[in-house]
């Protein structure tokens, strides 16, 4: 009986050591130790008197949970490391040369506002394409997570924002003040978010009003600058009403989201597809307008080519790469729409696997990082004004995230309360 009961207890540890060892190890795991309650239960046999030299054995299982342990923490951390790596490189490298080739376009082309955004959906939706086929599917899709009635609305919210973004640049508003402007979806996202119920901490409303400080600074800043006639003055408040309804348009959207993912759970890949995909036949009344800035494109002066290759690459290239003929806008046209799926799944993954302070902390040294290379690349210079709003605006952005932070603590502990007192049969613990 005693066999039969060891035999039993092995097995039944060796199912479960193959079962972990073939399962996936989540990211958020670091080692695997194996404890002493994992031991399985033995039968006690009467003591004899023969002795068992049992050196090797423990030597041969000591090495054999260290090649374990090490296995482990290799299979666990080093996704971990190339996903930050990845993760990083994408919001870094793609959101700031997103940037940089959208203001290379801006500044010789300002009225492209519409075919900057058609290239980019194009993009974003042939890859999501790519990505939902299935040829098995009666549609030829990957059957959807959440309703398409549902995104219609996301839809038409997202495309005018993305539109009123870049139509803003006809307007006479530069790529550093966009981007100050722009940070500022705070203050319209918490005066939306009180008109449908949502309340906010003091410290959350001290930080949108120091934002909107800094915003205000810099705006007036840029206009003293500009104040060379009214006609351009008068442009550029335009191009403020403009930024100003996306950022409205953009605080809806984003409650609409919200809404949607907590009744049919969080799918950003389908999101980004269909929002992008469905909304290319709303370009059609814009047609005439994209077809018009295409020929800009198309006959602008080539890339230089040799300058560049001479700068970045110290190896020789072949003639027939430095002898093609590449118009520049064109080639920045396709640079900005790359850029701009190459930020979108940076920030996509951000979001997932990290907290709301630290997206908002990235993001905004991501921002200023644009900014300044806006500057240093194209010359761009700044009243001291606008700087000093920049300031703030990003210092009122982090106090809004570390505060957001906070509160998301204080909501997650007092679930867990709730469902600990329920638990109890409505008894509170002490």
């Amino acid at each position: 009986m005693a066999k039969g009961s060891s035999r039993k207890s092995r097995n039944k540890f060796t199912q479960n050591m193959a079962f972990q060892a073939t399962s996936t190890i989540p990211q958020s795991v670091t080692a695997i130790t194996v404890t002493d309650d994992m031991v399985p239960e033995r039968s006690v046999s009467p003591p004899t008197t023969s002795k068992i030299d049992a050196r090797p054995h423990l030597e041969a299982g000591a090495a054999s949970g260290r090649a374990f342990s090490i296995s482990a923490v290799a299979q666990a951390t080093i996704p971990m490391w190339v996903q930050t790596f990845v993760m990083i490189s994408l919001i870094f490298g793609g959101c700031c040369s997103n940037v940089f080739a959208l203001e290379a376009i801006v500044k010789e082309e300002p009225q492209s506002g519409h075919l900057i955004t058609f290239a980019q959906f194009c993009l974003v939706a042939a890859e999501g394409l790519y990505y939902h086929f299935d040829r098995k599917s009666p549609t030829l899709l990957k059957p959807n997570q959440i309703p398409l009635y549902r995104w219609l609305g996301q839809i038409v919210l997202f495309f005018s924002v993305s539109m009123l973004n870049n139509y803003a640049f006809g307007f006479n508003i530069s790529v550093p003040i966009h981007i100050i402007l722009r940070s500022g979806g705070s203050m319209t996202t918490m005066l939306i978010g009180y008109m449908f119920g949502k309340r906010y901490s003091r410290v959350q409303v001290a930080s949108v009003l120091i934002l909107s400080i800094g915003i205000v600074i810099s705006a007036l800043g840029d206009a003293k600058s500009k104040s060379g006639s009214e006609s351009s003055g008068a442009q550029f408040i335009a191009g403020l009403s403009v930024l100003f309804i996306a950022q409205v348009l953009s605080a809806f959207m984003g409650l609409y989201v919200e809404s949607t993912y907590s009744k049919y759970g969080s799918n950003w890949r389908e999101g980004l597809f269909y929002t992008h995909a469905l909304s290319l036949f709303l370009f059609l009344p814009f047609s005439k307008a994209i077809s018009a800035q295409l020929p800009a494109i198309i006959n602008s002066p080539p890339l230089p080519i040799k300058s560049y290759a001479s700068y970045l690459f110290p190896l020789p290239i072949p003639s027939l790469i430095l002898n093609l003929y590449i118009p520049r806008q064109l080639f920045f046209l396709a640079l900005n729409a790359f850029t701009q799926y190459l930020c979108i799944r940076g920030v996509n993954i951000l979001v997932s696997v990290s907290s709301a302070l630290t997206v908002t902390i990235v993001l905004n040294i991501r921002k200023l990082v644009s900014l300044l290379l806006s500057i240093w690349l194209f010359g761009n210079e700044l009243h001291g004004q606008v700087l000093l709003g920049a300031m703030v605006v990003f210092g009122g952005g982090f106090l809004y995230g570390l505060d957001s932070q906070r509160q998301n603590k204080l909501k997650k502990m007092a679930t867990l309360k709730a469902k600990a007192v329920a638990a109890n049969g409505g008894k509170k613990t002490q």
